[in-house]
């Protein structure tokens, strides 16, 4: 059985910077694409940022030029580097992986983050 698991959440004040690192456990075979998803108490959940398996990134406009994601395909990890960070960034965190092997997704528990002002 996979399982994503999450960590680095965090209470952080206004301006300052979090990582958040996700492994994948158990056989998730081939990864096709990487993401960290979160949200917001009452809201959607939104993308944030993905990365396929060649290494191609795409980030939601609100935290492009702040946030990095990466990790090592082969080895099922993904990482969100997290800067300048803000409150409305506070949302509970969620890694995402799909694999191409069994064409299914995976999600992670969630990890916290709240940026006080």
């Amino acid at each position: 059985q996979v399982q994503l698991v999450e960590s680095g959440g965090d209470l952080v004040q206004a301006g300052g910077s979090l990582r958040l690192s996700c492994a994948a456990s158990g056989r998730i075979g081939s990864i096709h694409s990487r993401a960290w998803y979160r949200q917001a108490p009452g809201k959607e959940r939104d993308l944030v940022a993905r990365i396929s398996s060649g290494g191609s990134t795409e980030y939601a406009d609100s935290v492009k030029g702040r946030f990095t994601i990466s990790g090592d395909n082969a080895k099922g990890t993904v990482y969100l580097q997290m800067n300048s960070l803000k409150p409305e960034d506070t949302a509970v965190y969620y890694c995402w992986m799909y694999s191409w092997s069994y064409g299914q997704s995976y999600w992670g528990q969630g990890t916290q983050v709240t940026v006080s002002s």
